[in-house]
């Protein structure tokens, strides 16, 4: 248990929670994952759970949430997400109360729970028994506490929050504990000759750290050990060519150390050997179901749907050179983009607009309503174009991600953009698929992506004008068609782009009655129409306050409303 002066016996009587921040920042109650709310108290759960029952100073909290230069009212600010926080996690709280879970102490805040209630502690505690028996040269109970510690990692620590948060030395160095245990749990395995227990987490620690030298050697021995001796030379080779390529450096003394001892054949072998895959696999077709959850109050974009039904149909063929006004989203943008709607069946469409507008909620809505049109399966796919301080996803990883959910073998992939789009374009040939995907930087990023097979249908969506809000070499073509030249020209057919715009005042309305029920919001009219102009009809952030309303019931729409008001005022 998670030990903390006073109040730990209350919290262990309390409602069991679970919470996760090993991977995308995650409470849950009873199974059902709660909605956090704003981002920045979301981040602040996050800044908590790091350690959980330590104080955590305000001066830190502060760092973490407004990097770079905060507010002069920041600790009002983070006294009134802990009050939201402490309501979201226990329901019953009266108003300013302390709660058992989200304490204050000098300077700070902690968050109480119990051992078995916060992946992270649970991680360490692993880790701990670990590095003991390892220490201890019983190098087999030590990969057994080193997997169960990698096994509670689902990926990069509180995913989810903006990148600047995540950057922060307090996420930091979580990330450098989970890379040390996977490094450990590798070398216990060799010792033991129990490589293929652990080598999937060092893989992802890899995918994630691709320039950390001393887990590539550890990888490469690892993959050798499990009879994957092709491989382990090929990650050797490319992570050669990565170093050289983006540091401008040759494998350090250790990598190239492990490099020959595989040359060699000096690695004791796994127990348990992998089998290698054939040179050029015959594999059945995989038949992918990757769309993300239908968002269960979708409402409103009627006038979309339609429109985009319409050019799947083909059911606008001949029709003028003008688009109706429901390709233009729900109100007039005088700089929109225009698609066109005289096509048939559409072989892509391109969905654009401004952030926290909706796009991928209507993107993946309307994916779902068609997805059956499309037996042979869906993909999805972010790109990252928008991602802050991080680079967009590059088209080759792309095609590399696409072909492997496909059923494609990472060793049998071709090298080079142009190879493997044309071996996508291989496998989709015949096939009738959905592919959806998410947040595109830039023309040049997706002309790869376009399959020519025309039973598939990709749906694009991006911020900004033709396609994303970085600069396009390639003028788009006229009414709103991708400019897109060549043979990718006939790829990408009739890619139609719909600008999406605010949704209408009657829509945003409902989009709140939707989430919190539509007894409150017909109780107080005037207190959803302000909540509705202060959120500018953004649906993001309509989202925002409604997880807000729903997790205090009895808290007045009008409350919220003025809230809205001050937090907007300089």
């Amino acid at each position: 248990m998670v030990r903390v002066p006073g109040g730990l016996g209350d919290v262990a009587r309390s409602e069991v929670l679970r919470f996760e921040v090993l991977g995308p920042l995650r409470v849950l109650r009873a199974g059902s994952e709660l909605d956090l709310g704003y981002p920045q108290a979301r981040a602040l759960l996050g800044v908590l759970l790091v350690w959980p029952g330590r104080p955590v100073r305000m001066s830190t909290i502060v760092d973490v949430l407004w990097p770079g230069r905060p507010p002069a009212d920041a600790p009002n600010a983070v006294r009134r997400h802990v009050g939201t926080l402490r309501r979201l996690l226990e329901p019953g709280l009266p108003p300013r109360a302390p709660g058992r879970r989200l304490l204050g102490r000098t300077g700070g805040y902690l968050l109480e729970a119990a051992a078995h209630e916060a992946d992270l502690p649970r991680f360490r505690a692993f880790t701990r028994r670990g590095m003991r028996a390892a220490a201890t040269a019983r190098p087999e109970q030590a990969v057994r506490h080193f997997a169960g510690a990698l096994r509670l990692w689902r990926g990069p620590v509180a995913a989810g929050l903006p990148g600047p948060v995540r950057a922060h030395p307090h996420f930091a160095a979580v990330d450098r504990e989970i890379l040390r245990t996977a490094r450990m749990a590798a070398d216990a395995a060799l010792l033991c000759g129990r490589a293929d227990q652990v080598l999937p987490s060092v893989r992802r620690a890899v995918a994630l750290n691709p320039l950390d030298e001393p887990l590539l050697a550890r990888l490469i021995l690892s993959l050798a050990a499990c009879g994957l001796q092709a491989e382990a030379l090929a990650t050797y080779e490319d992570a050669r060519r990565d170093l050289a390529a983006q540091l401008g450096v040759a494998p350090g003394a250790e990598l190239a150390a492990a490099h020959a001892r595989v040359l060699r054949r000096q690695i004791r072998p796994a127990r348990h050997r992998l089998p290698a895959a054939p040179p050029d696999p015959a594999r059945p077709f995989v038949r992918p179901a990757q769309l993300p959850p239908d968002l269960p109050v979708f409402t409103g974009r009627n006038r979309e749907l339609t429109a985009l039904d319409a050019l799947l149909d083909g059911e606008t063929a001949g029709a003028p050179q003008t688009a109706p006004d429901a390709l233009r989203g729900a109100e007039a943008v005088p700089d929109a983009p225009a698609p066109s709607t005289g096509v048939c069946p559409a072989s892509g469409v391109l969905i654009s607009g401004p952030a926290g507008v909706g796009k991928t909620a209507l993107a993946v809505h309307w994916a779902h309503r068609v997805a059956d049109r499309f037996p042979d399966g869906q993909l999805h796919l972010e790109l990252g174009g928008s991602a802050p301080h991080q680079a967009a996803l590059e088209p080759a990883e792309a095609l590399r991600r696409l072909l492997g959910a496909l059923g494609v073998s990472t060793r049998s992939m071709p090298e080079g953009v142009a190879a493997l789009a044309a071996r996508y374009r291989g496998v989709l040939t015949g096939r009738r698929l959905l592919v959806l995907l998410d947040d595109a930087a830039c023309l040049a990023q997706l002309r790869p992506l376009l399959p020519e097979a025309p039973g598939c249908l990709t749906v694009v969506t991006s911020r900004g004008g033709p396609i994303g809000p970085r600069p396009v070499a390639e003028p788009a073509g006229p009414a709103g068609r991708l400019g897109l030249s060549g043979s990718r020209e006939r790829a990408a057919g009739a890619l139609r782009t719909l600008y999406l715009g605010l949704p209408c005042e009657a829509d945003a309305r409902d989009l709140l009655a939707r989430r919190i029920g539509a007894a409150r919001p017909a109780a107080e009219p005037e207190a959803v129409r302000e909540i509705v102009r202060r959120c500018g009809r953004l649906p993001s952030a309509l989202a925002l306050v409604a997880a807000r309303a729903a997790s205090r019931r009895d808290f007045p729409l009008a409350a919220l409303a003025a809230d809205l008001a001050e937090d907007a005022e300089p």
